[in-house]
């Protein structure tokens, strides 16, 4: 069958529709593209979420669940299945996908195991589970934030990275290259553990050091078939992330590795998919190329982060978010690649302040082979940048004949752009 014909131009979704329950946190990036696949497909589309007075409609008429008590919040959706069944369900963030998980299962459709996807996402876990699996990982150990740290860090060789174990997006992701540096990340990183409202407690007691992997660094789309693992795309992040903070900028696909690179790559992203127990669905994956291989750093068991998936839209023709309804509904299609190079800047926040404009839109726009620049923050707000924070100030997207190309028309439409930040005053009571 054709993805393409089942791509009606918006229908209207009808009481006989059949109905995709997406279980997002309130404010994700992924919740849109999402809605917008599913509308495209005819499907009718239940958010469940914690947003009952989101100013977004889908949200605000959408079914209301506390994503800290996962029991009740399942028996809610079940509640509600009851009523009409739904015909795929979508986790689209970390803190949705181990309940997604359970009401698939429940339901009898396509699923990861619910001890699978918590494996993925506790880093400290999916280390140790990596590492029994003699899976490529750097050297790593568990800090206890609760006993004194000079006992925990006497042998440190650095350089080395310290991370939350339950948080994504490269926030509180710090690389330190001395003691000193390290205590002042550890309590850094603590400091926004204390403002987290939508993760375990337990899990804020303790942080993930380990070893600094030099290289060139390399994102992984793809989606598991009944445990076979298919790379949708494989970008090439031409700038170095060397730290201290470990900013996203620049993806270009396809990626330009030698075929060998790329055949160890997907060998070890499957690897690691095997070892934590995945099988189903989307997954996002983070890895480190150097002389001595492939080095897992992050495996997800969801999609990219952000915009970043039109870039799939671009290589392969069709959207990400409905190759994976289309998964979710346990249909599977094969995806042509059209050919193109394609690429996306995440556009870095420069500074804390208060937005007040970002000038040289329409020059960026004009730039050749610039499809889209797309600013997610509106003038006026607040500006937090890494690590306490993980969002971007908006994407640029290009789409060329080379990668050198797409690379250069993203830089000079990030050079049009003046990003003007004021001072952020806050009264004291």
């Amino acid at each position: 069958m054709n993805l393409q014909q089942r791509y009606p131009e918006q229908p209207v979704p009808d009481s006989r529709s059949p109905r995709l329950l997406i279980i997002a946190p309130h404010g994700s990036y992924r919740t849109a593209p999402f809605i917008r696949a599913a509308q495209q497909l005819g499907l009718d589309v239940l958010i469940a979420s914690r947003g009952k007075h989101s100013i977004v409609s889908e949200y605000a008429r959408g079914l209301q669940i506390d994503f800290g008590d996962e029991e009740a919040a399942l028996q809610r959706i079940l509640q509600v299945v009851a009523e009409q069944p739904f015909c795929g369900i979508i986790g689209t963030d970390d803190v949705s996908t181990v309940l997604a998980s359970r009401v698939a299962e429940k339901l009898g459709l396509p699923h990861n195991p619910a001890e699978a996807v918590r494996i993925a996402r506790r880093k400290d876990l999916a280390r140790t589970r990596l590492q029994e699996s003699g899976v490529n990982i750097p050297q790593f150990r568990l800090l206890d934030l609760n006993q004194p740290l000079a006992g925990q860090i006497q042998d440190i060789p650095f350089p080395a990275v310290v991370k939350p174990v339950a948080l994504s997006a490269s926030r509180g992701v710090i690389r330190v290259d001395t003691t000193q540096e390290l205590m002042q990340a550890v309590a850094r990183i603590q400091a926004i553990l204390d403002g987290e409202v939508d993760i375990d407690p337990a899990l804020c007691h303790s942080l993930l050091l380990e070893q600094f992997i030099p290289g060139r660094e390399v994102a992984v789309e793809g989606i598991l078939y009944e445990g076979e693992f298919t790379i949708l795309s494989l970008f090439d992040k031409p700038d170095a992330l060397d730290g201290p903070f470990f900013e996203e900028t620049y993806y270009i696909t396809p990626s330009s590795l030698a075929t060998e690179v790329q055949q160890a790559i997907h060998a070890t992203v499957q690897a690691a998919c095997r070892a934590y127990g995945l099988r189903e669905g989307p997954v996002h994956a983070e890895c480190r190329v150097n002389e001595a291989g492939v080095w897992v750093l992050e495996v997800a068991a969801r999609t990219i982060g952000g915009l970043c998936g039109q870039l799939i839209q671009f290589g392969l023709g069709i959207s990400l978010e409905a190759l994976v309804l289309a998964h979710a509904q346990g249909q599977r299609f094969e995806a042509a690649n059209t050919g193109d190079a394609a690429g996306v800047l995440m556009i870095p926040i420069p500074a804390a302040g208060i937005l007040k404009r970002v000038e040289g839109i329409l020059a960026a726009q004009r730039v050749p082979l610039i499809e889209e620049v797309n600013i997610q923050i509106r003038d006026g707000y607040e500006l937090v940048p890494l690590p306490e924070s993980g969002s971007y100030l908006g994407f640029i997207f290009a789409r060329g004949p080379t990668n050198a190309a797409v690379e250069a028309a993203l830089r000079q439409a990030h050079a049009c752009l003046n990003i003007v930040v004021g001072p952020l005053w806050k009264v004291q009571i």
